[in-house]
């Protein structure tokens, strides 16, 4: 398991989201921003935005998702 935080991510905490992969942890950065907004919290609004947009044009978004991955790959064990 390794973890990344939130603002590693693109987001604007330091909640840490842990995964066995790169893609485990994006897809809890995506659930975490989901439940924040859906909460009332503002501050995460854009990052929100962002990673919808991510869903939706993968293509484009490519080089964030290779950077994601590397920088995961260098993280140690948790």
């Amino acid at each position: 398991m390794k973890t990344m935080t939130c603002r590693q991510l693109g987001g604007p905490c330091d909640l840490g989201l842990r995964g066995e992969t790169a893609d485990d942890v994006i897809k809890a950065q995506d659930r975490h921003l989901k439940d924040a907004v859906k909460g009332g919290d503002p501050a995460h609004e854009q990052a929100h935005q962002d990673m919808k947009g991510r869903w939706r044009h993968p293509v484009a978004s490519m080089g964030w998702y290779r950077d994601t991955k590397k920088a995961f790959a260098e993280l140690p064990e948790d």
